[in-house]
């Protein structure tokens, strides 16, 4: 919490000299006495002055003031230690079968010993619990539909769209089909969480509820391992890839020409490069020593212009939602990659990991160690790493031998699908369909409930119902969602199978689980094997590449099964002696099957690849700190393509533009927070994007600056007459560069040498309930303070931003972790804001300061290690 002080009324001097004219005037308005003296009769009391009034009205508000602000300064205090957790001594609850220990760190996170894999994640969710419980159940709403029921009607619209695609329901079909020992350790996690929600109600959960129950009489209900289940929809949803760059296509070529629309989405560069240099299917397996032979023909979808207004409409609702379910800005998405020992300086590999996600506060991951006392078939888990409010496991870490990250394959997972609706009817191969239609109801917090339809065809659920004014708009169109995610799958057996691996091969067989989101999986074990593999659901197209939204009253653009997982793409020990993946292609254009066509341009794939080759040419070792200076490049290569064409343009009329050109000789095309350089090439930048792009294409359309337009750019700039510069890029860069200097001088002065790219590029730490729509004092308490931040998108530090609207972060690297299979106590790691989601606890945000400065924390495993860094020691007695 802050500790500026609040504004104050004057007082003293000031405050009288403020009255002064008051009094004159008071003074003046009374009659002159009468030249000579006359009987006059007694005076009768004379009125207080406005003054005297004053004084006493102000002695009265003073005291009314100390009172409410002492009461509210209690009530404030209160409400906030409340909710703090008890992290010495001995804490009983029931539940239990045996005593656990939970010794957490300098930083507060916790690492967990227990007995028995019932206690142990009975113990995972009741501790989970103690630190975010508010953000778990805000999770649980998002992903149910239900928002509206803690924070009124503003939230309607968000549940309506979650409502339709019907996330929980199929959580639920996902639970019933989960084994039972997944089953057990889920309900183990709900009866811990249970168990805390029991002792804590109100303001002794998190803050928040005694902020909300002065506006509703919202109350958290009994957690459920649905809720658990739930919010892999929303993490796959931010991951699912392509759906914004199907509507932004159909929607360019409603103001361009194909050919234009082909401009603005460029094949992937040649020079950057895929994950997987080798191997092809070869008898119904990937085999990474054989050669590829073929090249699979696609097509595409022609898109009938009156049904651009729904997919418009869509887009809107998109934009509409909540930032952490918020598409992710193009150029930004995770970094991984993992060396061989033969190229490090310990002999054994090194894996590093930083998934890009939209920033919350607290942030979305949360560090833990999860330990069987005695490991066995019995109790099987010794792991730690990062974990998910309100889901058991560890989602990125290692155990005893094994390390893994992840991060976005981008594969193309979902495609729109154009109905054709008629009353109650849809259309297909030339028959009208009956709609499944639900009823459902919104129960709004202090409102009226609200009721919704929900609408499906064979395809998915309509989603473009989930915009009031649709059924209007759509000209007879509606937009469905067919997604691998609407699909029950086993992705929970996956995480629990990947916490208990040993080697490659049980590594496999829990990525052979692991349905959505699709992802890349990096590898490292402590024998020295390091390995990538592609998991998850993805599909085989009869027809079309994914690229444009597909008709559905036809069945020639249907799913005709997925990959089969022995066919997708994987390596072992690969020859390079490294796998770097950053969201690039994952394999060459030979292999069979279609797995996106709108991949990251590459940009950090690339430049990982190089600092890797760099630091290892010559028979160099790469260690552990030169893993995390990878990690910390801000090096912009597009900057280093369009600087040169701004360079040989002729020295504009303005002093401010010259000088400001200057910063460009001899800039090293790197971002960090201080640099004036950097400053003055995003703002020409954005310029240039929104002279040459933004202002020939729909509202709609998001020209958000990320890779896409960087190699859009890239390969229009030899175009010197090309329809997107007006048919003068000289002249269209020049009004760019003049444009940004005046800007930048606007705003931070005229000293060019002074203009700084942190004062424009700013993460502001947000809780993202509270702290996006409630009254000021509220946004003051629960928010952090701005930062300015290096990076930029499609950088290796990918803060990314909406060149459309304005620098400001809005996806960054979550977390930041280094595995040191040579002695797991040597890794390290941290996260975005700190291990705590209680307003003004320490460990509220005290990871940002080292997050922002790309500095890591030790991370203590073995039983020694983590006696050694434990500065709090609690015990779960039955």
């Amino acid at each position: 919490m802050r500790t500026d002080d609040d504004p104050q009324e004057p007082t003293g001097p000031e405050a009288e000299a403020e009255l002064e004219p008051e009094l004159e005037a008071e003074a003046e308005a009374e009659p002159e006495a009468p030249p000579t003296p006359a009987p006059t009769p007694t005076p009768a009391p004379r009125p207080r002055s406005r003054f005297r009034k004053l004084k006493i009205t102000s002695a009265v508000l003073a005291g009314l003031l100390v009172v409410l602000v002492g009461a509210g300064t209690w009530w404030v205090n209160t409400s906030l230690h409340a909710s703090y957790p008890q992290t010495k001594g001995t804490l009983h609850v029931a539940g239990l079968s045996a005593s656990v220990e939970v010794d957490r760190d300098a930083q507060g996170v916790p690492q967990l010993y227990a007995s028995t894999t019932h206690d142990l994640f009975f113990a995972q969710g009741y501790v989970q619990a103690q630190d975010r419980f508010w953000q778990m159940d805000v999770y649980r709403h998002v992903t149910a539909g239900r928002l509206s029921e803690m924070f009124g009607s503003g939230q309607v619209d968000t549940d309506k769209f979650i409502r339709t695609m019907g996330w929980r329901d199929v959580a639920q079909q996902e639970y019933d089909g989960l084994s039972a020992q997944t089953k057990a350790y889920l309900n183990a996690y709900c009866d811990g969480v249970n168990a805390y929600l029991k002792d804590h109600k109100g303001s002794q959960a998190s803050v928040e509820y005694a902020v909300l129950g002065l506006q509703t009489d919202y109350t958290p209900y009994t957690w459920t391992p649905v809720d658990s289940l739930s919010w892999l929809k929303a993490l796959a949803w931010d991951l699912r890839d392509n759906m914004q760059s199907e509507i932004d296509r159909a929607l360019s070529s409603q103001t361009a020409a194909k050919n234009q629309v082909d401009q603005l989405f460029p094949p992937y560069p040649a020079s950057h490069p895929v994950i997987v240099h080798q191997g092809a299917v070869v008898n119904g397996a990937f085999d990474q020593n054989a050669s590829p032979t073929s090249d699979a023909p696609l097509s595409g979808a022609a898109l009938p212009a009156s049904a651009a207004s729904a997919l418009a409409n869509l887009s809107h609702t998109v934009s509409a939602l909540p930032a952490y379910l918020q598409p992710t800005v193009e150029g930004v998405g995770s970094n991984s990659w993992v060396v061989s020992g033969d190229l490090t300086t310990t002999g054994k590999p090194l894996l590093a990991n930083d998934p890009h996600l939209a920033p919350q506060l607290p942030s979305i991951w949360y560090q833990m160690g999860l330990h069987c006392t005695t490991v066995d078939a019995a109790c099987p888990y010794d792991v730690t790493g990062f974990t998910m409010p309100g889901t058991p496991g560890v989602v990125i870490g290692h155990t005893p031998t094994v390390a893994w990250g992840f991060t976005n394959g981008t594969e193309d997972v979902s495609d729109l699908v154009l109905e054709k609706v008629s009353g109650s009817t849809y259309e297909y191969d030339g028959h009208q369909v009956p709609l499944t239609v639900e009823q459902e109801t919104i129960k709004v917090a202090g409102g009226k409930s609200v009721p919704i339809t929900v609408r499906t065809t064979n395809q998915g659920p309509l989603v473009s119902d989930a915009d009031k004014d649709i059924a209007s708009a759509g000209n007879g169109y509606a937009v469905a969602l067919r997604w691998t995610a609407l699909t029950p799958g086993h992705t929970a057996d996956a995480l629990f199978a990947l916490d208990r691996a040993t080697d490659w091969a049980s590594f496999r067989a829990a990525a052979a689980d692991f349905a959505v989101p699709s992802q890349n999986m990096i590898y490292a074990d402590t024998s020295g094997n390091i390995g990538y593999q592609t998991p998850g659901r993805i599909p085989i197209r009869k027809n079309g590449d994914g690229r444009w939204p597909v008709p559905g009253w036809t069945d020639q653009y249907e799913w005709t099964g997925y990959i089969p997982f022995d066919q997708l793409p994987h390596e072992l020990n690969p020859a390079d002696g490294f796998v770097a993946t950053a969201n690039n292609p994952i394999i060459g254009p030979e292999y069979p099957y279609l797995l996106s066509e709108d991949f990251d341009y590459g940009y950090r794939a690339n430049e990982i690849t190089k600092r890797l080759q760099a630091a290892t040419a010559d028979g160099k070792k790469i260690d552990a700190a030169g893993m995390r200076a990878i990690q910390s490049d801000t090096r912009n290569e597009f900057a280093s393509v369009l600087v040169p064409y701004l360079q040989k343009l002729p020295a504009s009329s303005k002093k401010q533009t010259q000088a400001a050109v200057a910063l460009f000789n001899g800039w090293d095309y790197t971002t960090p927070d201080t640099s004036a350089a950097a400053a003055y090439f995003y703002e020409v930048w954005k310029f240039v994007c929104k002279d040459a792009f933004e202002a020939k294409l729909s509202s709609s359309v998001d020209v958000d600056g990320g890779d896409r337009w960087f190699a859009v750019a890239t390969d229009l700039l030899p175009e010197a007459s090309s329809f997107w510069w007006n048919g003068n890029r000289d002249a269209l860069l020049a009004k760019a560069m003049d444009q940004a200097s005046a800007e930048l001088t606007s705003q931070q002065g005229s000293d060019v040498k002074g203009w700084q790219w942190g004062a424009l590029h700013k993460l502001t730490p947000t809780n993202q309930t509270l702290g996006t729509g409630g009254p000021w004092f509220v946004k003051w308490l629960v928010n952090g303070d701005p930062v300015p931040v290096s990076g930029g998108s499609s950088v290796v530090d990918a803060t990314g931003f909406d060149i459309a609207k304005d620098f400001s972060v809005d996806e960054l690297p979550s977390m930041r972790m280094v595995v040191d299979l040579s002695n797991l106590d040597a890794s390290t790691w941290v996260n975005l804001t700190g291990a705590s989601g209680h307003v003004d606890d320490p460990h509220y945000l005290d990871q940002l300061p080292l997050w922002r400065t790309f500095q890591t924390l030790p991370w203590p495993y073995s039983r020694p290690a983590v006696l050694a860094a434990a500065k709090d020691k609690l015990t779960l007695a039955p």
